[in-house]
């Protein structure tokens, strides 16, 4: 292995074919996630019905309940760090370095910073759809097992995981759903001028 191949690099010093293609093909991607970024309502039916596709197609071949499985979870671990502040409140009573979560009325406002954020939530579950689709191709992910018990197990783990998650959102105090800064009213403008 010449010394040039690990950077991508042909022997003489230039890079080779397969590392400007691959280079070329992320920074296709790369423009056509950055197009995509305003289009929020777009990004999610789109990941809908790819999730809608999936769930057809795993009913129809009546296997890779596993791998349903393992992408219920994942989506479930994904929701919950979208939940989550960045800061957690509750490594932050102890201390008071950096910004924290308004608890009181007097404080100032401070918007939700969430630990995943939307975009982020968005392309990770679409690119979790995706693989799981692609597993669905192949027989070696179709291990056999008892759905119905996948299915329990799973709602059971949604239930206690939500409630914890709650019990911490009304403990510190925080929404994970909000729209900015909150507007006053203040006199209303009758449009009328006074002459010199």
């Amino acid at each position: 292995m010449s010394e040039g191949d690990s950077v991508g690099d042909s022997v003489h010093g230039k890079p080779s074919v397969v590392y400007r293609f691959f280079t070329r093909l992320g920074q296709i991607y790369q423009s056509w996630l950055d197009r995509s970024t305003p289009y929020t309502a777009v990004r999610w039916v789109v990941t809908l019905g790819l999730s809608f596709v999936y769930m057809i197609r795993v009913y129809l071949l009546q296997g890779w309940y596993i791998v349903t499985y393992a992408l219920g979870i994942y989506h479930l671990n994904l929701f919950i760090a979208f939940l989550s502040p960045k800061v957690d409140p509750s490594l932050m009573e102890d201390s008071d370095d950096g910004p924290s979560l308004p608890t009181k009325q007097n404080e100032e406002f401070r918007p939700f910073i969430r630990r995943l954020p939307e975009f982020k939530f968005w392309h990770s579950a679409t690119k979790g759809i995706l693989v799981a689709m692609v597993c669905t191709f192949f027989e070696a992910f179709n291990v056999p097992v008892f759905w119905p018990i996948l299915v329990m197990y799973f709602i059971m783990l949604f239930c206690i995981t939500m409630k914890r998650q709650i019990k911490h959102m009304i403990k510190y105090r925080y929404i994970p759903f909000t729209h900015g800064k909150r507007t006053y009213k203040g006199k209303e403008d009758v449009g009328k001028t006074f002459a010199s």
